[in-house]
């Protein structure tokens, strides 16, 4: 009973990974500088901020405590601060090359799902001895949103391994272990002739506690008509 009672304690007052670290964060900065004012502190994540791309015609919200990276390669691209692991990238077909009218051109929703999951596979090919991709295929739908468009969204997981030794000599001392296990999540829609995706990776242990707000983002994700 006393353990029941001590549980029930600590769960009242276990806060998130996000707010632990905002509080981590401040309280070690009160113990080097001290109380002044204006002292801009880390703060957890609370709601959202919504970006708009008027120039290629897309729109999405982000957690607002996300930081914006510039020079990343994808036409937007913001990640949590405190997860680098986690982050959203927008990318975009070229508007000379690509004559999409709609995203069922890529053919129904699990023919997009393993066209993603392919990209993904060609862009962590790794030329690391012992290096080995696990990856299946989560989730594929449609969906029509309130703009009236049709959108496409994949899930797929995607798991690294190493081997611990890549130079040994005996089987027995390549031991693969777990590099890294994530989520990535995807949306694809289509707008002025070009393929749009937004891309979001996790951590599989963090979309546990923030599937909820990812899939927010998921949802907010819009693709709309440049004036000509």
């Amino acid at each position: 009973m006393f353990a029941s009672l001590l549980y029930n304690q600590f769960q009242a007052f276990s806060i998130p990974r996000r707010n632990a670290m905002a509080l981590i964060l401040s309280t070690y900065i009160f113990s080097e500088v001290g109380l002044h004012d204006n002292i801009a502190f880390a703060e957890p994540s609370v709601g959202f901020r919504e970006y708009i791309d008027t120039f290629d015609g897309y729109s999405l919200k982000y957690p607002q405590n996300w930081i914006q990276v510039r020079g990343a390669g994808a036409d937007i691209f913001f990640r949590d601060p405190y997860v680098l692991d986690e982050n959203l990238s927008v990318e975009l077909s070229s508007p000379s090359s690509s004559r999409y009218k709609t995203v069922e051109d890529l053919g129904p929703p699990e023919e997009a799902g393993k066209k993603v999951l392919k990209q993904y596979l060609t862009e962590f090919m790794s030329t690391r001895l012992g290096v080995r991709r696990e990856s299946n295929i989560l989730s594929t739908s449609s969906r029509v949103a309130d703009d009236g468009k049709l959108y496409y969204q994949v899930e797929v997981n995607i798991k690294s391994y190493a081997n611990t030794n890549e130079l040994a000599v005996m089987p027995q001392d390549r031991v693969p272990r777990l590099e890294w296990n994530r989520r990535y999540l995807s949306v694809l829609g289509v707008e002025n002739n070009r393929l749009y995706e937004l891309r979001l990776q996790t951590p599989e242990s963090v979309f546990v506690e923030e599937e909820n707000d990812l899939r927010q983002v998921m949802d907010s994700f819009r693709v709309n008509k440049v004036a000509g």
